[in-house]
């Protein structure tokens, strides 16, 4: 939705789309809040998270879940509220959580517990039966180091096990997984990623500015991105039409090109 038009603006995709999704993350925003980011930005927001365990200890939660469904926007709870589950033996109950509150949306993650890799697909595979799966490959210890051909082959499991999307990990902060802890990109991982995943089966968290601009510079106006602070889901938008200075230009010079990774001339 525009207000108004301009020529030679990139051509973005429509919700429900598969690609040019924006996942916007949630950490417990009031009723009133949930209510003005889904009048002000919802046309832009494809799913919500609800971080980590917040929604655990947020207020009014049903009548919130109930104003983003309202608005069309799925909403699904962090992934480590899944771990906070596993780690204590309550899967099943965190399945009859799924049911209580009519959710059609998971994540399954191992970013904060050691989990078998074989596991992880089988809670993938058992919940994909039962929602649409989201499976987080990374760590949220910035200590570990996971090399390029490890996010490829999880990720691929994922996918095969039903995972709808796999999710590359960066926190809330930017600062681990896909990133240096500086908040730079690891673009020789992207890179290497992306010539054995497609690009549209990947949402990449990025909630810094710079982040966001990187990738959508790499791969196009209809990157995944996720982990957006919800007072950056339309500013997000202008950087994807390139009507904002980080990409004012990029989009006039690429002329709509669509995304299509090849490594010799990518540099890789």
């Amino acid at each position: 939705m525009v207000n108004y038009s301009l020529s030679n603006l990139p051509e973005r995709t429509l919700k429900p789309r598969d690609s040019g999704f924006t996942m916007v993350m949630d950490k417990g925003l009031s009723l009133r809040e949930a209510e003005d980011l889904v009048e002000t930005a919802g046309n832009y927001i494809d799913i919500i998270k609800l971080g980590w365990s917040t929604s655990m200890l947020t207020a009014r939660l049903d009548e919130k879940l109930q104003v983003y469904k309202n608005a069309g926007i799925p909403v699904y709870l962090g992934g480590t509220l899944f771990e906070a589950f596993v780690i204590r033996k309550q899967f099943e109950d965190y399945r009859r959580l799924l049911d209580k509150y009519q959710l059609t949306h998971a994540e399954v993650s191992d970013g904060s517990i050691e989990m078998p890799h074989d596991q992880k697909c089988n809670y993938i595979s058992t919940l994909a039966k039962q929602v649409t799966v989201l499976s987080e490959v990374g760590s949220k210890d910035a200590e570990k180091i996971i090399p390029p051909y490890k996010w490829i082959q999880q990720m691929k499991a994922e996918l095969q096990a039903g995972a709808w999307k796999v999710i590359g990990e960066a926190r809330e902060s930017g600062s681990v997984g896909l990133f240096r802890s500086t908040g730079e990109v690891r673009s020789g991982l992207v890179e290497e990623i992306l010539t054995q995943i497609p690009f549209e089966k990947i949402i990449w968290e990025a909630p810094i500015k710079a982040q966001q601009v990187w990738f959508i510079k790499f791969i196009g106006a209809n990157v995944n991105l996720g982990n957006i602070p919800p007072n950056e889901v339309i500013p997000l938008e202008t950087i994807r039409l390139g009507l904002r200075g980080d990409t004012f230009d990029w989009f006039l010079e690429k002329k709509n090109e669509k995304f299509s990774f090849n490594p010799e001339r990518d540099g890789v």
